[in-house]
């Protein structure tokens, strides 16, 4: 997503190396590739042009200090408008109300709103709140079911409905049944409509009136470009919008989306989807998003994610396993591959690292099917042959094979990729660590 934008705001960094200051005359060639790059990213005319005004404003007669060269000047001013295009700070969700708080979903067909009710909840749950789970979509073959399903996997209450009821009156018994059951929070869940309709806004604006909802949170497809911004209007002009909801932000589309959304709602940006998993919601925050946009990577949101994702327990007992000199086994080399993938994988990774480090680590392509089948491979031994592969001769490796769906070649290459992790983790233990870092390109499985 928008690396075609990163790519082009670094080529204008690079024009404008050897210059002593920001200037009218250095600038104007990089505020025209500037608007380019906005322009093909799909972001909204609109706001292509206030960006680009106060980027120059701020810009001109920008002094170079120290180290600093014209370009990275140039950064610096972009980075700040950029946070402050999205929201200038991460905005979250608001509470100050009488149980339960009323969350309304409301956005076209196809947005996510289903699943990103389930995804909100999930994260609700996990700061243990009592959350409940209700669908308004008595449209949508499905919908209720669907909502239901992803209630029990997040394993938060879900209120059925049937398609018969009127979405106000679904609505109005969720408030009556939450506050019975001394629920914290309430997220209704309202349908959605292929395009922007008189119906559906009237409807959508009778729950609003009905429930009366601390927050109204508008989902967004961030592929949608702008189409988005033309539904975002249309929304504003119905709802007292509350929030935004950016889904499919991992997607390959241009992402304009992105830039777009808070100056045409007044909304902040409050989540992002950056996976299609249950646990793929985010809480957004502009810096980080304008330091990803300009190559310098989101190293904050890595590291909350090794935090909240990575077992403790086991990284240190795999520590100590390694210092004592008892070895690294195949079932050791699962773990980390199943910590990585709680992670959002190899790609997932890369993408939040700075531009440099990211282009240093892809002369690779990510093949995340590559390391499902190594999962499988690993998963068709038995304990004796993940502690000693030394053992797998050519009938166990048939064996194998046939079990995971995979070649016997494929075997052999997943046996080197090991062998070579076993050397890397005894380096480690030895300190050798430079030596290490040197032999890690090409050793992860998916990686090549």
């Amino acid at each position: 997503m928008l690396e075609n934008l990163t790519e082009r705001l670094s080529r204008v960094v690079k024009n404008l190396r050897g210059e002593a200051r920001l200037t009218d005359e250095n600038i104007q060639d990089a505020m025209r590739e500037v608007r380019l790059a906005l322009l093909e990213a799909d972001v909204a005319l609109p706001v292509v042009k206030d960006f680009v005004a106060a980027l120059r404003d701020k810009a001109i007669g920008q002094d170079v200090v120290g180290s600093l060269t014209p370009g990275q000047a140039l950064i610096a001013v972009v980075q700040r408008e950029l946070t402050a295009l999205m929201g200038g700070t991460a905005q979250p969700l608001d509470f100050a109300t009488t149980p339960p708080a009323v969350f309304l979903l409301a956005g076209l067909q196809g947005a996510g709103k289903t699943t990103t009710a389930a995804k909100l909840a999930r994260l609700l749950a996990s700061e243990k709140r009592k959350v409940l789970l209700v669908s308004a979509d008595v449209y949508r073959p499905a919908a209720i079911e669907q909502l239901r399903t992803l209630a029990q996997q997040v394993g938060v209450d879900f209120l059925p409905s049937t398609a018969d009821e009127k979405p106000v009156d679904i609505a109005t018994k969720a408030v009556d049944h939450a506050r019975r059951h001394y629920h914290d929070v309430l997220i209704v869940d309202t349908a959605g409509r292929l395009a922007i309709d008189d119906e559906m806004m009237r409807e959508i604006a009778a729950i609003h009136a009905a429930v009366r909802p601390i927050e109204t949170l508008f989902v967004v497809d961030a592929m949608q470009g702008q189409d988005a911004v033309n539904t975002a209007r249309a929304f504003r002009a119905t709802l007292p919008l509350t929030g935004v909801i950016l889904t499919k932000l991992d997607g390959d589309a241009r992402g304009g989306a992105a830039l777009s959304v808070r100056h045409v709602t007044g909304a902040p940006i409050k989540f992002a989807g950056v996976s299609e998993k249950i646990d793929g919601l985010e809480v957004f925050h502009p810096e980080r998003m304008a330091s990803r946009i300009l190559g310098m990577g989101d190293v904050l949101t890595l590291i909350e994610e090794a935090h909240r994702n990575v077992d403790l327990d086991k990284a240190q007992k795999l520590a100590k396993k390694v210092k004592s000199g008892k070895g690294f086994d195949l079932t050791d080399f699962k773990d980390q591959i199943a910590q990585m993938r709680k992670m959002g994988g190899i790609a997932g990774m890369l993408d939040k690292l700075p531009a440099e480090l990211a282009r240093a680590a892809q002369g690779a392509s990510v093949d995340e099917r590559r390391i499902a089948r190594v999962e499988g491979i690993i998963d068709s031994m038995t304990p004796a042959e993940r502690a000693k592969p030394e053992i797998l001769k050519a009938s166990r490796k048939r064996r194998i094979a046939a079990g995971a769906g995979v070649s016997v070649q494929e075997v052999n290459q997943l046996l080197t990729q090991f062998e070579q992790t076993q050397k890397m983790m005894k380096m480690v233990a030895k300190g050798g660590v430079q030596k290490m870092m040197r032999g890690m390109r090409g050793l992860l499985p998916g990686m090549r």
